[in-house]
């Protein structure tokens, strides 16, 4: 196999900026959702206009957390698969594979502390 090339059709200063979020513990999907991970929305994340800090609600759960530089920033890559077609008997004669840029990873938006429980309290009528 040949060399894999790297490119970036948006530009260093272009490139769409993303962010990790870290836990500390375990998000479990419920068994009957094992399947269908694509999509699945975990919970809301809120960052109020005037502060730095995060909340992050899961379920009955409400986490707190802030922006964290990162020491060295990660590339978020899509791979690509190009095939050559021989014109003649148009069968694939050979393939290249590119990894293509599709954003930047240089913060993280850490939750450290321990989840905070959300109690609702429904209305007797």
């Amino acid at each position: 196999m040949g060399p894999i090339q790297v490119k970036c059709s948006c530009g260093e200063e272009k490139c769409p900026e993303w962010a990790i979020i870290e836990v500390q513990g375990v998000v479990e999907v419920k068994p009957e959702l094992q399947n269908n991970l694509q999509n699945l929305e975990i919970g809301r994340l809120c960052r109020p206009s005037s502060q730095e800090t995060y909340t992050f609600t899961i379920g009955y759960h409400e986490l707190t957390g802030s922006r964290v530089k990162l020491k060295k920033p990660l590339v978020v890559l899509k791979k690509v698969k190009h095939s050559d077609e021989d014109q003649e008997t148009n069968t694939n004669s050979s393939s290249t594979v590119e990894l293509d840029v599709i954003g930047v990873i240089r913060q993280k938006i850490l939750f450290k502390t321990r989840p905070k429980a959300l109690i609702s309290v429904t209305k007797k009528t």
